[in-house]
Order: C-alpha cells, then sequence, then structure tokens
C-alpha cells in the first residue's frame, strides 16, 4: 500500500461519551509522504480521534479511513498501519527482542524481522534484557520498534517524543523524515510544538473536537504574521489601524513605543498600504512570521472565544 492508497481521511467524525462531546464533526486529509501534525490542547479530542482511526471507538456518526477503507476492513491491517498509542503493554519480564517475535510469530512475519527493527530503532543492545529495566526513552523506542515491523505504509503516532533525551529526539525525527521521504503516511500527535516545527510538513489543529486550521507549515505561520512598525505619526497610524480592522478577528494592535506599533494578525503589504493611504510616514516596516507556538496558541484561544465552553470533565 503506497502512493494514495495512504491517506488518512476523517469526515465528519463524531464522539459523544455521556454529556460530553469529545470529538464534534471534525474532518481533515493526510497526504502521503508527509509529515503531519496533529495538534491541540489537552482535551482537544486528540487521542478520541486516533481510537477512531484505529477501530478502537466507533464513532457516533462520520467516518475514518484509511487508503479509503476503515481500519477494521482492511486485509492485514498491521501490514499497512503501523502505531503506537501507549508504551505500558510489554511484559516486564520479556526481552525487547523477545517480546516483537512474538509479534512475528502472531502475523506471519520472519522472526529476523525483530532484530531488523531493533537496530532500525536504536535498540540492538538492549534487545535481549528484560523490558523491565528499561526507561521510559527505551520503550518509546520498542513501541516504535512493533509498529514497523509490518513495513507499513501509514504510522499513527501519540507522543512519540515522550520520554526521549535531546539525541533521541533528533534521532526520531530524522527517522519519521526518512519514512515520510519514502512515500509514507506519518501522523504524529504531540505537544512538543518546538520539536515538531522542525519536524511535519501539515499540521491539523483541533479544539473542543472541532477543526480550528489544516494546511502546510508555511501557511499557518504566514497566517500569524506579526508587523513591526516605527513611525514619528504613530497616534495617527494606531486610529486608522483601529479603524480599519474593527470586528476583524485575530488582529491586535499594540502600541510598544513612543514611535512603535506591533500588528498581529495583518500583512505587512496591509499596513503599508494603509498608512500610504493616510499619508502616514513610515521608518520602518518588518514582518516576522511566528513559530508553530505562537500560531497554535493564537488558533486556540480564537477558536475558544468563538465556541461554547467546554464542560468541566476531561476529554480525551
Amino acid at each position: 500500500m503506497r502512493g494514495d492508497a495512504g491517506r488518512i481521511v476523517a469526515a465528519g467524525l463524531t464522539k459523544t461519551f455521556g454529556a460530553v462531546k469529545a470529538v464534534d464533526d471534525l474532518s481533515f486529509t493526510v497526504e502521503p509522504g508527509s509529515v503531519t501534525g496533529f495538534l491541540g490542547p489537552n482535551g482537544a479530542g486528540k487521542t478520541t480521534t486516533l481510537r477512531m482511526l484505529l477501530g478502537l471507538v466507533t464513532p457516533d456518526a462520520g467516518t475514518a479511513t484509511i487508503g479509503g477503507s476503515s481500519y477494521a476492513a482492511l486485509p492485514a491491517p498491521n501490514d499497512e498501519v503501523g502505531a503506537v498509542l501507549e508504551t505500558s503493554s510489554f511484559h516486564p519480564a520479556r526481552s525487547g527482542r523477545n517480546h516483537l517475535r512474538v509479534y512475528c510469530t502472531v502475523n506471519g512475519y520472519p522472526s529476523r524481522r525483530a532484530d531488523q527493527v531493533l537496530e532500525l530503532v536504536g535498540l540492538a543492545e538492549a534487545g535481549r534484557r528484560p523490558v523491565a529495566g528499561y526507561s521510559l526513552g527505551m520503550r518509546q523506542r520498542l513501541g516504535l520498534a512493533a509498529a514497523l515491523l509490518g513495513d507499513p505504509a501509514v504510522l499513527v503516532l501519540d507522543e512519540p517524543a515522550n520520554g526521549l533525551d535531546p539525541e533521541g529526539i533528533a534521532w526520531l525525527r530524522r527517522l519519521l523524515r526518512e519514512l515520510a521521504g519514502q512515500g509514507r503516511t506519518v501522523l504524529v500527535s504531540s505537544h512538543l510544538l518546538s520539536e515538531l516545527q522542525q519536524l511535519v510538513d501539515h499540521v491539523v489543529i483541533i479544539n473542543q473536537g472541532r477543526l480550528v486550521r489544516q494546511g502546510t507549515l508555511a501557511e499557518l505561520s504566514g497566517w500569524h504574521t506579526v508587523v513591526s512598525v516605527r513611525t514619528p505619526q504613530a497616534d495617527r497610524l494606531l486610529d486608522a489601524l483601529t479603524r480599519a480592522t474593527a470586528g476583524r478577528a485575530g488582529v491586535e494592535i499594540e502600541r510598544t513605543g513612543p514611535d512603535r506599533l506591533r500588528v498581529t494578525g495583518m500583512q505587512a503589504a496591509e499596513v503599508g498600504h494603509l498608512a500610504f493611504a493616510e499619508r502616514v510616514e513610515l521608518h520602518q516596516l518588518t514582518a516576522e512570521r511566528s513559530d508553530l507556538e505562537q500560531v497554535f496558541f493564537a488558533l486556540t484561544v480564537q477558536a475558544g472565544h468563538d465556541q461554547e465552553p467546554a464542560p468541566m470533565e476531561e476529554v480525551v
């Protein structure tokens, strides 16, 4: 399964637990050959969405497909999809190598595949040791090794960098980029935004179970441009900007000095054109693209203001 067959499509996914709507009419697409970050605040519905994608939770409405089929309908799901949602399901007395060889036996893979994936994830030397002695980072690597046993075209990973040291995070970044470069689909849910910025091509951001924004990293960074302005007519420009953006969501204008303004949510060309129309003299006009963390917080805060407050119960 390669190419378009590896596309992940969520269409109108909805899931309610009692009085809590965990996922609300959620739709997005994850393309092959890329690493997509799946982001949202705690309780946004990320884990529930991933579980619906993998057939572990039944949606109340909507569909989640991989290559056009539900996970349950895939003829050999472990050959096509590798998933890591948790790292605790290891027998503590069994070695990492034997843990993987059990999976090989169940799925009909040659036993040598266990050694191959242990080498791939950097556990070749530790593979014969009991899992009880593994650190959290080593367990993460072992979970990823298990997901890679079937050489799948699709990887679904929930917090894969949890417990990894800086060197391990850099290793994971290289590995996932390499796998995506082979045409695989990689979907990564993580709260490590600074690391995701160096890893992902695309981002899907949700809040309160709803889609907030989907796009390339460049598109999202461009959306949340910050413009610094220096002008001897700061009061006049501030007044003009305030009037021009009245009622426009996502725009903030801040006076940062006697002759300086900071404008968030507008392009530099817009600010420059308005200054020209108002005959305001500019001494400096500088645009800075926001990093992923700034974009994430701006979008989720805005979405939270636009939506009804979520119930107090925790939503996964």
